[in-house]
């Protein structure tokens, strides 16, 4: 059974899904946009089933205890130092990140700032941030893919979305994400300040600095039919990892793989956590 779970840190408290016991092994898993902690819900169920402490937290903007209004405060550094921090509320040493679409980048940056502090790093649909800035320099259909965040950073984006029963948000989803789940996605986006919030995250700009090579332990976990993240950044991901290094292509399978694929995801995070 999940439990919810309110993680105090210093830039407020973050709701969180959870299972498993209070002594397993560690696993935070970071969810993406436009979506909450509750794409986890499978994943999490499983891992605490399989004798894991599995949590998944609203993010930065996502929890209403942690909404700053300033764009500036959604800088990746903020996002990792929100990892950290909640980490340690939890008393975790260490433990294994999981992390899909935007929530993937955080994993990546988590990674390369803190190595000492992962057992392991998994990410879903998100290449390295190296391997995607490369890409998009020299592959002018990840260019074209990448168009939306430039887009999504105008000040008309809310109100686009939110149009019209929030039709342009809903078909995000490609009829991939159950209809129960998206309703409750569209209804928290819907709250004021939430959009605004989650879009904040693309409008904060580029990082203070470059990201490096990552040294834990890795799972790239990529379908083949993303419409966001072509083969050219997944494939050279590899490139980006020093560590030991797992890359695992689903085919047919849309962005939305926690939720369009859970039981085939999950199976492969499972082994991968247990090779670890």
């Amino acid at each position: 059974m999940s439990e919810y779970l309110s993680i105090s840190t210093p830039a407020g408290s973050f709701d969180a899904l959870a299972a498993g016991p209070e002594d397993g092994r560690p696993v935070l898993l970071l969810h993406g946009f436009p979506e909450a902690a509750m794409e986890w819900e499978y994943q999490v169920g499983v891992l605490g089933r399989e004798g894991y402490r599995a949590v998944a937290p609203d993010q930065r903007g996502y929890s209403p205890g942690v909404r700053p209004e300033n764009v500036a405060d959604y800088a990746i550094e903020h996002l990792v130092d929100d990892v950290v921090a909640m980490a340690d509320a939890l008393g975790w040493a260490r433990f294994d990140l999981v992390g899909h679409d935007w929530g993937g980048a955080v994993a990546w940056w988590t990674a390369d700032a803190h190595p000492e502090r992962l057992r392991s790093v998994t990410s879903v649909s998100t290449p390295h941030p190296g391997a995607l800035a490369e890409a998009l320099r020299s592959d002018e259909e990840q260019a074209m893919r990448s168009q939306y965040m430039r887009d999504w950073r105008g000040r008309d984006t809310e109100k686009r979305m939110l149009a019209n029963n929030a039709e342009a948000l809903r078909r995000m989803y490609e009829w991939k994400v159950p209809r129960s789940r998206v309703e409750d996605y569209v209804r928290r986006l819907s709250e004021p300040g939430a959009l605004t919030a989650a879009l904040n995250w693309y409008r904060a700009g580029k990082p203070a600095a470059r990201i490096g090579k990552v040294s834990v332990p890795a799972l790239y976990v990529w379908s083949t039919e993303d419409v966001a993240f072509g083969s050219t950044a997944a494939l050279s991901t590899e490139n980006w990892v020093t560590g030991p290094y797992e890359f695992q292509m689903l085919e047919d399978v849309t962005h939305w793989v926690p939720e369009e694929v859970p039981e085939a995801f999950t199976a492969l995070l499972l082994e991968f956590l247990h090779g670890r």
